[in-house]
């Protein structure tokens, strides 16, 4: 995929999600920017390459940001956390339990680091998954 089709086709799913979303015609856009119905639907296609005058007048009509059309989907980042930021636990004597995984996974999926000097215990109630 080119550059250029990768930004025509992420213009056109954000200009039909944004008009859609919106709950607008083609012609209710068309008339609320001035842009020609066929062009907002050859846009909306990627089958054309809008001015930026043209894309503005949408952007004013549709009351989205600009940039906002020409941004693709957010794609699932890496978190990194500094082995330092990483939250401590102390359960016992000489047992360190350090928590890897992210916030918004407790419950489902976590991760430890622990740590156990010599001739140290932990003694906790077992985990038990409940099904829904």
């Amino acid at each position: 995929m080119t550059a250029r089709s990768d930004i025509t086709d992420r213009l056109a799913a954000n200009l039909r999600d944004a008009r859609r979303a919106q709950g607008l015609s083609l012609d209710a856009v068309a008339k609320l920017s001035g842009v020609s119905r066929s062009m907002v639907s050859q846009i909306e296609r990627g089958e054309s390459s809008p001015t930026v005058a043209t894309l503005w007048n949408l952007t004013q009509a549709l009351q989205v940001d600009f940039a906002g059309l020409l941004e693709g989907k957010p794609q699932p980042g890496i978190d990194i956390t500094r082995a330092a930021a990483a939250p401590v636990i102390s359960r016992a004597a000489g047992v360190r339990i350090r928590i890897l995984s992210p916030a918004e996974a407790v419950g489902e999926h976590e991760v430890y680091d622990l740590s156990f000097t010599a001739g140290a215990v932990l003694d906790s109630d077992p985990h038990i998954v409940q099904n829904s």
